[in-house]
């Protein structure tokens, strides 16, 4: 199978495009930068074919796409600076991105008769309440502009296509760039105490597990929506950072505090991010491992990467 992959300087598209070519599929990397911009760690990633492409261009999309004439799609790239993206100079640039991008990789794909699997969010619902977020739900109430531009995509690739899948998910980590949790280790060494609020409620995503079940999906004629996160069930932020400084060693103390007490966001962010993910056993797909799991081997990953 050959498989076009957006966004390959990205967390989630590095680990699809090493695990396609565990899997001896053939991938096709791409993103805007003139070369892979990401970590240098000799994996198939930095030595798989890789096109320069903006998808906000539809010419060059269709230019790039009908050339390589994939099997599937795997469109990782995105608008992901949630704070940023609330700047009135950036929402239209964070529109042409997530939605007019999203909206020109469908429409070849529709062409080119190939899968798409569409990466989307957590954030394209409101938040509310305490009960987990079906993937067939169609409650959409965005709280910011990140997540009405990803609701939009999703829109622009069910409203296309037929052979789609649209996967929801949340608080992702990886080795290929900027998380929480690099941000929690940095803040441990360097502070006694930190705050960290404790009325989010959701389940983190390691994009190298999760990249598994991408390319388990895309093997399949299975579509439709669905929520991919690690099991081991929902936790707070707070909650993750105890976990972190626990497996890390780190001795950092832990306050908890609610998001308003915390108040240094711009975007409104959602309370309640609990998704279900039944449906993916339900359909066949071998769910993620625990992310207390995904956390202990992220943390030796991030060891021998340095």
């Amino acid at each position: 199978m050959k498989v076009f992959v957006t966004g390959v300087g990205g967390q989630l598209g590095h680990d699809v495009m090493n695990e396609l070519a565990r899997r001896g599929h053939e991938g096709v990397g791409s993103d805007i930068q003139p070369m892979y911009g990401g970590v240098a760690d000799g994996s198939a990633v930095t030595t798989a074919p890789y096109v320069q492409l903006d998808i906000t261009d539809p010419d060059a999309v269709e230019r790039e796409l009908t050339k390589e004439r994939p099997d599937a799609v795997i469109h990782c790239a995105a608008w992901t600076a949630v704070d940023l993206a609330e700047d009135s100079d950036k929402v239209e640039k964070v529109r042409a991105v997530n939605v007019g991008g999203t909206k020109n990789i469908a429409a070849i794909c529709k062409k080119l008769d190939c899968k798409m699997l569409y990466l989307s969010t957590d954030y394209v619902f409101d938040g509310q309440g305490t009960k987990p977020w079906q993937p067939d739900c169609k409650d959409y109430k965005p709280l910011n502009v990140y997540g009405q531009t990803k609701l939009e995509g999703e829109l622009a690739v069910s409203g296309t296509l037929e052979k789609y899948f649209i996967v929801r998910i949340a608080w992702v980590f990886g080795l290929n760039g900027k998380n929480f949790i690099r941000t929690m280790l940095n803040v441990g060494k360097t502070h006694d105490t930190v705050r960290v609020v404790n009325d989010q409620i959701g389940t983190p995503t390691y994009t190298y597990d999760l990249a598994r079940l991408l390319v388990d999906m895309i093997e399949t004629e299975k579509y439709g929506y669905y929520h991919a996160t690690n099991e081991g069930g929902y936790i707070s932020w707070y909650d993750f950072t105890k976990e972190i400084f626990r497996q890390a060693g780190y001795t950092t103390n832990v306050v908890p505090v609610t998001t308003e007490e915390y108040g240094l966001s711009r975007a409104a962010r959602p309370f309640n991010s609990r998704l279900d993910k039944s449906k993916l056993e339900a359909s066949g797909f071998t769910p993620l491992p625990t992310w207390q799991d995904a956390l202990a081997r992220y943390l030796r990953e991030m060891k021998q990467a340095e």
